[in-house]
């Protein structure tokens, strides 16, 4: 008998699926080992093949495991090289849900239409175009647009690709090598991956309703870091949204921190317009200070790749500067777009009505989790939820046995805790009908023990 086995706890697919989850997270198990046959497992367990091939069937989905035809099934190793290391787990792998609620991106169907843009910008295309490498990177017009809905007087806008290039570029003018940055934990995995790329140390504060905790922010203040990244709305993952008055306090807690002067903020306004918090940023108290975001991936799509970034003009001027010695600028032909989507009423009220939209959504779904005990730590606004369970790895392969898919919520904590609390972020926003299915399926996978009268309904069976 392979020792492994002797460690599988119980007969049913679940209990099966869930043993083997724990020793691939324990490391007994490693990418790329090669799993005896159901027939195997089966006769040294004492159960049928079928038990043995439904928990396998769960942890593939889960994205634990995967089948190589005659050759057997094995660990999964990392099949996606080109990923950055804690994007991997996030990334899902195609076809193996039945419901994708892992990936924190917006309901196709809640963007805006593009053929007006299209087709009013393709019209308008031979006098739009530039015939210079040198024209101003950020049209005027969708200059007046961004800063008529700015929270605050930047000195200077421009825009890139997307919220994530403004952030790059951002901590790589102001981070150097062996640098601290602090950031939110949980946070949004990609920007722990920036930090470690530039050879610069992540420093985690805590959150609460409201957003960074002050007094956590004062500590990490402590270890001299050079930046602070932050999301004032819909934080990724949890959803929790800064009122003004955190967001003047946070301020408060820099200008009068011993080493504040030297902090640059970096904020993530990712998902501001389908947001039903009010705008906030820490630039109405510390404008020279501070690299606002809007990103509108969230909102009008995430295949625009645009996004809009102020803040002091000798930074982002700084930016500017080091884009001309790449991509140069954004398209100006997609800056056009995004200013038809921002002024064209029919856009702006489909925006309108996919905010709406999410917030029935992240509501409807909280409600039918309350029914069961379960609720999240936070009041989520934008498209994700942060869900506490009993055990990660278990919640991911029981609703992966039921086809729904969830993102683990240990990629989104900066540092590991041992006996921290275990959560999953759930994309809510994308959860259409059969809430009420979804929400018990979440729930008996988040609770120790799975309710008792509790019935998962047909199409997720």
């Amino acid at each position: 008998m392979h020792s492994w086995i002797q460690h599988i706890d119980g007969s049913s697919p679940r209990d099966i699926a869930a043993s083997i989850a724990r020793q691939i997270t324990s490391g007994e198990l490693a990418p790329g080992d090669r799993l005896p046959t159901v027939r195997d497992v089966a006769s040294e367990i004492g159960v049928s093949p079928a038990t043995v091939s439904h928990a396998w069937q769960a942890l593939a989905r889960a994205g634990l495991i995967v089948s190589r035809g005659r050759a057997g099934s094995f660990v999964r190793s990392t099949d996606a090289a080109w990923l950055p290391p804690r994007t991997q787990g996030l990334a899902g792998h195609p076809g193996d849900a039945r419901l994708d609620l892992s990936r924190g991106t917006p309901d196709p169907l809640l963007l805006p239409g593009l053929g007006r843009a299209l087709a009013r910008v393709s019209a308008g295309a031979q006098s739009a175009q530039t015939s210079s490498y040198h024209d101003l990177p950020l049209i005027p017009e969708l200059e007046r647009v961004l800063r008529s809905a700015w929270p605050y007087q930047a000195e200077a806008i421009t825009v890139v690709d997307g919220a994530l290039d403004a952030v790059s570029r951002a901590l790589e003018s102001v981070v150097r090598f062996g640098d601290r940055v602090v950031v939110e934990s949980p946070g949004f995995p990609p920007f722990f991956d920036l930090i470690d790329a530039l050879g610069a140390e992540r420093v985690p504060v805590i959150l609460d309703d409201d957003g960074m905790l002050p007094a956590s922010l004062a500590a990490a203040l402590g270890t001299h870091p050079s930046a602070v990244i932050l999301q004032p709305r819909a934080q990724n993952p949890t959803g929790a949204s800064m009122p003004r008055a955190r967001a003047e306090e946070l301020a408060r807690v820099i200008r009068a921190h011993p080493n504040g002067s030297q902090v640059t903020v970096i904020e993530d306004d990712h998902s501001g317009q389908i947001s039903t918090s009010g705008d906030v940023s820490l630039g109405e108290w510390l404008p020279d200070q501070v690299l606002h975001v809007r990103s509108f991936s969230k909102s009008h799509g995430p295949d625009l790749r645009i996004a809009a970034l102020g803040g002091p003009t000798r930074i982002v001027d700084r930016i500017v500067a080091r884009r001309m010695l790449g991509p140069g600028w954004t398209s100006r032909m997609t800056q056009r777009i995004l200013y038809d989507l921002l002024t064209d009423g029919q856009s702006i009220d489909e925006v309108a009505e996919a905010r709406r939209q999410y917030y029935t959504r992240q509501r409807t779904l909280a409600a039918g989790l309350g029914v069961w005990g379960v609720a999240s730590p936070v009041r989520s606004d934008g498209i994700n939820t942060w869900l506490p369970v009993a055990d990660e790895r278990s919640a991911l392969v029981q609703l992966a046995a039921v086809g729904i898919r969830v993102a683990a919520g240990s990629a989104f904590m900066a540092a590991d805790v041992p006996g921290a609390p275990a959560f999953v972020r759930v994309t809510a926003g994308v959860v259409r009908d059969d809430t009420t299915d979804v929400a018990a399926a979440l729930a008996a996978a988040a609770l120790p023990h799975p309710p008792g009268s509790h019935s998962l309904g047909s199409r997720w069976s």
